[in-house]
């Protein structure tokens, strides 16, 4: 049960959103989760601020799942979105975060898991 929310400074075409969708449905996988359940949400045109300045090209990027993974899976999925974020939107990897939150209650389809 993986949601990837992402807060994007630039504008994004359909066509980007499908492309970040689909390479982030194979990214899930490790985190050992599946795409089937990944949900994704894009908001572009997002003002960010770093350090006091605003952000030309920037990101923020929130995966919640059910459950946690490894140290070493998030730091995987660190460097795989920077590099999605960087090859499709230009957006450096040094004007990327991400955090991660681990949820212990989470429900879907009217019941809990």
């Amino acid at each position: 049960m993986p949601f990837i929310d992402s807060k994007i400074t630039v504008s994004m075409s359909e066509d980007k959103k499908t492309v970040l969708k689909t390479e982030l449905g194979k990214a899930v996988s490790i985190l050992s989760k599946p795409e089937r359940f990944l949900m994704v949400g894009f908001e572009d045109n997002y003002d960010l601020y770093m350090g006091g300045q605003k952000l030309d090209k920037g990101a923020y990027v929130a995966v919640s799942l059910f459950g946690n993974a490894s140290k070493s899976a998030y730091e995987e999925m660190t460097a795989t979105i920077c590099k999605l974020y960087e090859k499709e939107l230009g957006i450096p990897g040094d004007c990327v975060y991400v955090t991660y939150h681990g949820v212990s209650d989470w429900g879907w389809n009217g019941q809990n898991f």
